[in-house]
């Protein structure tokens, strides 16, 4: 099996409410990012126990990090095994939850890292 994980970043969380800016190739989604690319709209407010829930029921996924406002996953691709970070911030001024998901590796994700986001967006609207 191939191992494509790369090292986890070092500059990831929530700074001043914001999350990471994506770097500017395809394979980032940001919903605080003005960049039509890599904009993606928040997902609706839950509590981060649920969101963990919705997180944790997908395949191939770790829980990194976990605080009452922030939730950092880790999701790994099943062939090639690359990895993927993708953080939760749950802004109550907004009442939305701001995500990131980007790739660690190459420039191109075949759009998975948006896919994932409507797969949790379509998991968290089911439930409520």
């Amino acid at each position: 099996m191939f191992n494509f994980s790369g090292n986890r970043p070092n500059n990831l969380g929530v700074k001043n409410g914001k999350l990471t800016a994506c770097p500017g190739t395809p394979n980032c989604v940001n919903s605080q990012s003005s960049n039509a690319q890599s904009k993606i709209a928040p997902l609706p407010m839950i509590s981060i126990a649920e969101l963990k829930k919705v997180v944790e029921s997908m395949e191939r996924t770790t829980i990194i990090e976990e605080t009452n406002d922030y939730l950092y996953a880790e999701f790994k691709t099943p062939l090639m095994g690359y990895v993927d970070d993708v953080e939760f911030y749950l802004d109550n001024s907004e009442n939305v939850i701001h995500v990131r998901s980007a790739s660690r590796l190459g420039k191109s994700d075949l759009g998975l890292n948006r896919k994932r986001v409507e797969e949790i967006r379509n998991k968290i609207e089911s439930k409520n």
